[in-house]
């Protein structure tokens, strides 16, 4: 018997891989070997679907990410470079659908966005000032929203960045050079 679990890990990997709009119902059942009926016994609806799959991509990147305990700058790294791995997994179809599509989806998705950059992120970078590596001048929440906020959908465009640059060449010019930029002299970013 097709368990709950069984259906969303299909599901991630097909709507990851197609994007959750183009991926149907059908394609779903069909690739599961079960009918429909059975799917909807676990959802109520295909965005429900959808919502609990984007639920399940954000707590699998949580669980990577939880034991990351390395100086501010490191752990800033550290946590983008999960980022990109699983973002280079996805069709921008995958990302551009929820906003387009499945806005609940969306919510879930933004909410995690803000959680990554003001709950991780920007005390890191708070931290990281107040320890003198960056320098006192620069203003935080105007670099989180320069740099950091919806960098997925930049790298996604188009699937550019992905296909054309590895992901270590993303890290660094996503990430890296501009953490660089407000670090103070001398300070040395150990991923060079």
């Amino acid at each position: 018997m097709t368990t709950k679990e069984e259906v969303l890990e299909c599901s991630v990997a097909n709507f990851t891989k197609f994007g959750s709009k183009r991926f149907t119902m059908d394609e779903l059942a069909s690739s599961l070997g079960v009918s429909k009926k059975t799917i909807y016994k676990f959802f109520e609806n295909k965005e429900d679907l959808v919502i609990q799959c984007v639920e399940l991509l954000i707590q699998n990147y949580k669980d990577e990410i939880k034991s990351i305990d390395e100086d501010p700058i490191t752990s800033i790294i550290l946590i983008y470079k999960k980022a990109f791995q699983h973002v280079s997994h996805f069709k921008p179809s995958f990302i551009f659908g929820l906003k387009k599509y499945y806005p609940k989806a969306n919510l879930v998705f933004d909410e995690f966005r803000d959680y990554t950059l003001n709950t991780l992120i920007f005390p890191l970078l708070v931290v990281a000032q107040t320890d003198g590596i960056i320098r006192p001048e620069v203003n935080l929440r105007l670099f989180c929203d320069l740099y950091f906020v919806r960098f997925e959908e930049i790298a996604l465009k188009n699937n550019i960045f992905f296909d054309n640059y590895t992901n270590e060449e993303l890290l660094r010019h996503f990430i890296i050079y501009n953490l660089k930029g407000i670090t103070k002299e001398g300070y040395k970013i150990d991923f060079e």
